[in-house]
């Protein structure tokens, strides 16, 4: 592991700190949780374009950039003891998990939020 893999980490602490400075005052502030759980009801926001969409799609944006960045320096003959490819292959990967999850838990979430909002209409 080189400069490039540890480079890459610390960017990451960098952008997830930030992230989460940014959604956890968000959270708190638009989702009502009632004894630990969400309260759909009231935490209309869920089922609309919010803040949180916002910052996936900044991330999605952010991976895909690094994805093909990755793909120019591999296609003109650079390995993985390049510094940029280590780089870009660790933020590739990580933002890519992390954008997959996030659309996994959002779907989940209007899922719930339509079948508690609206029952469960058969």
């Amino acid at each position: 592991m080189d400069k490039g893999f540890y480079i890459s980490l610390i960017v990451q602490v960098i952008l997830i700190t930030m992230i989460l400075a940014f959604v956890i005052p968000m959270d708190r502030k638009y989702i009502v949780r009632e004894k630990g759980k969400i309260n759909f009801k009231k935490s209309k926001i869920l089922l609309r374009w919010n803040v949180f969409d916002t910052i996936a799609v900044g991330i999605a944006f952010y991976a895909i950039v690094c994805v093909q960045v990755l793909n120019f320096l591999v296609s003109g003959g650079l390995t993985i003891e390049n510094n940029y490819v280590q780089f870009f292959t660790n933020q590739g990967q990580s933002w890519t998990i992390v954008g997959a999850v996030y659309l996994i838990t959002r779907l989940s979430l209007v899922l719930k939020g339509v079948k508690e909002i609206y029952g469960d209409v058969r």
